[in-house]
This record gives structure tokens, sequence and C-alpha cells, in this order.
């Protein structure tokens, strides 16, 4: 399985070390410790300029790795440190979700312009004449801003017959579509937690890796040891994560080697949602009673709509997203079972964290994450066998995995169980977009339609704990779609979907 980049290789190297040692250490405080001269194991740095600076931050992605937050850079603490406290199978995540880790931010140029060696030094000086301020001048040949007098407008560039001018950006505030990503005192990026949703964009466009979410990947193993009843509720994403050829069967029986009870299709959930979202359209939205109908299923865009704009609180969908659907139906039918959602998405692990979710959903990890539990446990696709499996999930559920997928779904139930409804579709992705939706919303524009949000670009098989690149992804989960048995949900699941989605 060839990784995206030497970053998400360094991930995967954690996730896969935390996860030995959660399963085979005798000796968790020591083995921890010892993972960052795993990961650089020589005096020839790898990555960094020394390989002190390159343990260090493999120190901080352990920490987090475990679910534990960033040691404070003034005061000596060991990486283990309240290791004891996280060593439980129930231990959840401590806010922040995401966090920059301090010695691996590069400290990027945010927002300046600054002329390359592309310059000619020209006669004419459009870069000169298009400054309203007075910022360039030509010093040693070439022309030159001042970064005291800029203001940022970017006449200049345009103004270059050359494109000798760039215009630099830090990529994880660019990847941010809310601007929540602003610099510390000493020019670091630094997140703002008050707009921040864990979307995890920026976590996935920084070239340093120096943006890493919490895990619980230790807790979880930590749980299937000490015998619970761990089961997995699986995101239709999945699908070729692992390679072309590893079919669902093939996916059971490694979650059975893992120590999995047993598998769900979270699409079961969303089929639940789509019939129920179907329903409520139809009775309050075509009657007029309310404008329009947000779909929830996106946490980060469902936050988003909430922080930005409290007035959308009502039409944000009431109906549980299809992972804590799902989860509900498992716990319904075991009370002894532990649920943990596999999925594509960093987002979900603060939705799980809400204290009316939690009865539900136990644990929270990503398809990266699960790659480095079976590195840990020598899952070979290649060799082991298939599993019988029971697929009772339609292409409609399965469908939510992509942009316009929530969208279509709802859509074609809509038109197959209430044809003489007229359906009113919108659908934006990546939170820059989304945002721009709810301002067109707010401002009467979108008037009795069912507005579909998705905080990453392309949907869920864009999130950031994703394995394989999304146009691969969304390729693969489209082409399952269109083999499913059944396109639709039954209308008869409409009193279970009511039972299973509400809000209690």
């Amino acid at each position: 399985m060839k990784s995206q980049s030497v970053v998400t290789e360094l991930r995967r190297k954690v996730f896969s070390e935390v996860s030995k040692v959660a399963y085979e250490s005798e000796d968790i405080a020591g083995d921890i410790e010892a993972i960052p001269y795993k990961i650089t194991p020589d005096e020839e740095p790898r990555y960094r300029e020394s390989v002190y600076r390159e343990r260090q931050i493999a120190a901080e992605r352990v920490r987090l790795a475990m679910g534990l937050s960033l040691r404070p850079a003034d005061k000596p603490v060991h990486i283990t440190a309240g290791i004891k406290e996280s060593n439980i199978s129930d231990k959840y995540y401590e806010p922040p979700l995401m966090q920059v880790i301090p010695s691996a931010c590069d400290k990027c140029p945010d927002n300046e312009y600054e002329v390359s060696n592309q310059c000619r030094n020209c006669v004419a000086h459009f870069c000169i004449k298009a400054c309203p301020r007075g910022a360039i001048s030509v010093v040693n040949g070439r022309s030159f801003i001042d970064q005291s007098k800029c203001i940022h407008c970017g006449r200049c560039k345009e103004a270059c017959p050359y494109d000798a001018i760039a215009h630099k950006v830090r990529p994880c505030a660019a990847a941010c579509g809310i601007k929540a990503i602003g610099s510390d005192e000493y020019g670091r990026a630094k997140i703002d937690n008050d707009k921040c949703v864990a979307c995890g964009q920026c976590m996935s466009s920084c070239p340093f890796g120096a943006i890493a979410d919490k895990s619980q990947i230790f807790q979880l193993i930590q749980a299937m040891k000490k015998g619970d009843k761990v089961v997995a509720a699986v995101a239709p994403a999945i699908l070729g994560q692992f390679g072309p050829k590893v079919t669902p069967g093939k996916m059971k029986t490694a979650f059975t080697l893992m120590g999995f009870a047993d598998v769900y299709e979270v699409a079961q959930g969303a089929d639940m949602g789509c019939i129920a979202e179907a329903h409520h359209y139809v009775n309050e939205v075509a009657t007029g009673k309310l404008p329009f109908l947000l779909t929830s299923c996106c946490p980060a865009w469902a936050v988003l709509a909430k922080k930005q704009f409290p007035d959308f609180v009502e039409e944000v969908s009431q109906e549980l997203t299809p992972m804590v659907a799902t989860a509900r139906f498992i716990k319904e039918k075991d009370p002894e079972a532990r649920v943990v959602f596999i999925g594509p998405c960093a987002a979900k692990k603060l939705e799980a964290a809400r204290r009316t979710i939690r009865s539900y959903v136990d644990f929270v990890i990503t398809f990266e994450e699960l790659a480095g539990m079976f590195d840990a446990k020598g899952i070979d696709f290649n060799t082991i066998e298939e599993s019988p499996i029971e697929i009772q999930s339609t292409g409609a559920g399965r469908g939510y995995a992509v942009a316009g997928g929530v969208a279509r779904a709802i859509e074609e139930t809509i038109k197959e169980y209430y044809p003489d409804t007229e359906v009113n579709i919108y659908h934006a992705e990546g939170l820059a977009d989304c945002k721009k939706t709810l301002m067109l919303a707010k401002a009467g524009k979108l008037k009795n339609c069912m507005i579909e949000g998705m905080g990453c670009p392309g949907g869920c098989v864009a999130g950031v704990g994703t394995v394989i690149p999304p146009e691969k992804a969304k390729v693969l989960v489209e082409q399952f779609v269109m083999v499913s048995d059944k396109k639709i949900p039954d209308k008869e699941l409409l009193e279970d979907a009511d039972r299973l989605t509400k809000m209690q």
C-alpha cells in the first residue's frame, strides 16, 4: 500500500509502533519512550537538520497518538507523563483535538509577496507603478518589496509580465476555509479553537507534518485485550483504502484477527437517515414550515452552521448522523457491545465526544490509524481468506461517502415514495464553499432547499484520515453504489429510522 507522502509514512509508522506497544508490550512506559529512536534509529537525520529535532517531533507525535496532549516547551516532561491515566480503555480525547507541534512548524511566511530571481529589472517597472504604497524599489538590479509598507494587495504580482513575484501563503492557513489559523508570537501556526471545526484539512496540507490530531488506538486495543466486546462500525468510504482487491469479506477477516467481535456497515445508519430526512423534507420543508433543511451527517459542516450562523440551529437536521444511528442500532441489539466508528474523518472524533453521543460511540479511529493497527498485527490482505458477510445496506446509504451523495440519496427516495413533491437540492463542499452557501441561505436565496454540506472538498472520501487519493476513492465508492442490489431504503424502514435517528 503506497503512502501519499513522507509525512503520511511518518504518521503511519507512529501509529504502527504505538499499536505494537498496546498489543504486545509488558513494559509500556519503556517501550513508548523508545519509539522516537525507532523512527530515527541512528545518527543520520532523515527529515530534519538533526536527529535530536527528529526525535523531539516524533515524541510529540507519539503523545498525540496515545491521546495525550503536547508537552510544555518550558518544562522537562517525559514522553510518558500522564500515561497511567491514559492506559485505560475508557480514555477519551482531551480538547483541543487538532494541535500544532511547535518543534515541527517551519514558521512559513503567511500572506507575503516576494520578488524572485525571475525579475529582469525591466525598464517598464510595472510593479513599482502598480504599488499604491510605494513599497517597491530597485535594489541590486532587482525589484525589492519593503514588507513594512506592503499591504498585500497583490497588484504588483498581477502587473509583472514575467511572473517574478511570488505570493507566499502558509499551506495550512490556505487550506482552512474558515480562517481559523493565524500565527503565535514566534511566527508558528496557531489554531483558533473557537473557530476550528476539526475538519483536519490543515493537517493534511502541512508539508512539514506540524499539525496532528489525537488518536484512540491505544485505548481501543486495551479494551479488546481486556476482553471487551468491541464492534466495528465501518464507513462506506473504506472501499479501496487498503487495495483494489480487498473485499468486504477480507476486511471482516482482518477485523476478526485484530480482536473485533463483529463488523457493521455505517451505510445502514445512512439508510435510516435517508428515509427519515426524506420524510422530514416532505412534511416540514415542502410545506413551508421550515425555509430549508441543512443535513447534519458532516460534523464539520454542522458545527460551522451552529457556530457562525446560530439562527440556523432549527434548520440543522435533528436526525442522528449515520455513525450514531448505526451505533445505537448495534447497542440496541447488544447492550454489552462497545462500538468503534472507523472512517475517514477527524471531526467525527469531536462529534463522538459530545455527552449525548458518548453512550453510543465508544471509540473513533480513522483509516490511517487502522492501517497502523494492521501493520502492528502483520495483516497481509494477499494471504487472508474471505469471511461470510451479510449485506444489508443500499446504494443510497453507501453514496453518502461522496460529495453530493447525501442530497442525491434523499432526492431519489423522495421521488420514489413522494412523487408529487417537488425537490430542491443544493450542495456545498469545502468549508469556504459551505460558508458561502450558508450566507446564501441567510439571504433567503435557498428557500425550500435540502442543503447538503461537506467540510472536505470531495466529501468523506477526501477526509484527512484516508489512505488513498480522494479521486480514486470516489470512483470505487460510486462503482459499489452502482452494483448495490438495492438502490434506496424501504419505506417501511421509517419506523425504525424514527426510533434510531431521533435525539433522545
